[in-house]
């Protein structure tokens, strides 16, 4: 996935690491969001990124996981939660793969079984 949004354009996938394009306005050193109504030709370009990362990514899941991720805003958010269903977190991880290996450690042949019994 990442290699496919990366051919459609770099900027895709930085948008889906790190997070959604805000505008913002600057009042008494207090950052406001605009309203899209103000936002400038750049900003909505920088916008438009996001949306099209949602619709490729949309566009190739089935229709379990888009229901997952149907009320997702950002292409961040869709992504962490497919990460999560499909990766699993770093502690799932690492929890299965000890669970794992100790059941490979303790697999042994029982008296009397010959080596086509297992």
């Amino acid at each position: 996935m990442q290699i496919f949004l990366e051919s459609v354009d770099r900027i895709i996938w930085d948008v889906v690491l790190n997070g959604l394009f805000v505008s913002v306005n600057v009042v008494n050193e207090v950052q406001e969001p605009k309203s899209f109504s103000q936002w400038n030709a750049d900003e909505n370009r920088w916008a438009q990124y996001n949306v099209k990362a949602r619709n490729i990514i949309s566009s190739t899941l089935t229709l379990d996981e888009f229901y997952r991720i149907s009320i997702c805003t950002s292409a961040r958010e869709m992504w962490e939660i497919l990460r999560v269903i499909h990766e699993r977190t770093e502690d799932v991880k690492r929890a299965r793969k000890n669970s794992l290996i100790q059941e490979y450690e303790m697999f042994r042949m029982q008296q009397g079984e010959t080596i086509y019994d297992v």
